[in-house]
């Protein structure tokens, strides 16, 4: 079965989710640990985005399918820091952060050729 993210869409959505952490604290409201947290995802996912051997990466020293390894995790690990770290808007924020990178990981396809 084909998955429908394409490496170089991966590469896009990389980018927006880099966006979307910047701009958490302001558009939510996100304070303290939660709004630290989020900058700080910011610069680890673009870090990792850029060094990924994919389309949109820059150095490309980081397989494409151990990117999605690390994805899995943070997905896992986001989804239930939010329900067991956080309340509130902080909460709904990080659960949907992490359940939207474990769904791009199932439908991304991390063994394609056209990650060079």
């Amino acid at each position: 079965m084909t998955k429908p993210i394409t490496p170089w869409l991966h590469g896009v959505l990389d980018y927006i989710v880099v966006v979307v952490f910047l701009l958490a604290p302001t558009l939510f409201g996100l304070i303290g640990f939660a709004a630290t947290l989020s900058y700080l995802l910011a610069g680890v996912h673009l870090l990792m985005t850029l060094l990924t051997a994919f389309p949109l990466g820059v150095a490309r020293v980081v397989p494409f399918p151990l990117h999605g390894i690390v994805e899995l995790v943070v997905g896992v690990v986001l989804a239930v820091l939010g329900l067991v770290l956080f309340e509130g808007v902080a909460m709904w924020f990080y659960f949907a952060m992490g359940l939207g990178i474990l769904i791009v990981w199932a439908l991304t396809d991390y063994r394609s050729p056209a990650t060079a």
